[in-house]
């Protein structure tokens, strides 16, 4: 922050955890309060592999959001061993927790996560999001109270990330719980990965909206090359697939799958980073690297 920063005494500072089941709304949430693009959102479940930390500086208070990875019981693969224990661990770590939840429709997993905050030492708000999904707004209130009056969540609050509808409320709740204390970013910064992970996750977004029916899940992306020269970044990255099959689907025809995707994530990348990018991407295998603990360690998938 400048020399002119806030006192401690009037202003607020602290981590919030969002989690919630796969695909319920987390990333879609953390840009909107952010106003920008940082956490990549497809259609896919567990589309959201590691914590990622957007931050949220106003005259009143920093808030640090932790976007996590949606929290399930089937974790067969390493690396969904590694989604779960990344989502518990931020839990730790945190003053207040959002658990999000899709309005009028708690599933098992829902269940699931809910009964995980439990244990949690931060107080836990129930955000119900996608309420513009909902025709019948009367029934929302017998659905919080079925599922709130158990919970012991420190309040409820409804919401639509799509929208907008409600997260202004929600982000002078969060706030209001937060500590007094002075702000431990710079005001112009808005998250805490680097560049190249940044560049990765873009990417890898792009590839599963491309390839979201063909390689539902069995890619990641590695960057070998980010430098800056002559004013245009250039950004070399690997695709990692697990079969040779699917390295094929990830080329396609006369490489016109990784064409489309290197186009498209370029666009994106130059505007994420406001330069020119200069963009070059290959396609590797790694068998089986997901199901691997030392293969998703060695790309960058570390607790």
């Amino acid at each position: 922050m400048s020399d002119k920063a806030p006192a401690e005494g009037n202003y607020r500072f602290g981590y919030v955890a969002i989690v919630g089941r796969p695909n319920v709304g987390k990333s879609t949430l953390l840009n909107r309060i952010l106003g920008q693009k940082l956490s990549i959102v497809t259609a896919k479940p567990q589309t959201t592999r590691q914590r990622l930390a957007g931050i949220k500086s106003t005259a009143r208070g920093q808030v640090v959001y932790v976007d996590t990875p949606g929290i399930h019981q089937s974790a067969g693969r390493a690396l969904n061993r590694y989604m779960n224990r990344v989502a518990r661990a931020v839990l730790r770590d945190v003053d207040l927790v959002l658990l999000l939840c899709e309005a009028g429709k708690w599933t098992r997993q829902d269940e699931f996560v809910a009964k995980a905050l439990q244990g949690a030492e931060a107080p836990v708000l129930l955000v119900l999001n996608k309420v513009d999904t909902v025709a019948d707004k009367a029934s929302l209130l017998s659905f919080v109270k079925t599922h709130a009056r158990d919970g012991g969540y420190a309040g409820v609050l409804m919401i639509s990330a799509k929208t907008g509808s409600g997260v202004d409320d929600l982000e002078q709740e969060v706030l209001r719980r937060l500590p007094f204390s002075r702000p431990l970013f710079d005001e112009d910064q808005f998250t805490d990965r680097s560049e190249r992970f940044l560049a990765a996750e873009m990417i890898r977004e792009q590839l599963t909206l491309r390839l979201h029916q063909e390689l539902p899940y069995a890619l990641t992306v590695q960057i070998e090359e980010f430098k800056r020269d002559g004013g245009v970044l250039r950004i070399g990255a690997v695709v990692w697939v697990e079969r040779e099959s699917q390295k094929q689907i990830a080329i396609g025809k006369k490489g016109s799958v990784l064409k489309q995707v290197g186009s498209k994530a370029r666009a994106v990348l130059e505007e994420l980073f406001g330069e020119r990018v200069y963009l070059r991407l290959w396609v590797k295998v790694s068998s089986d690297w997901s199901r691997s603990e030392q293969a998703i360690e060695r790309f960058g998938y570390t607790d």
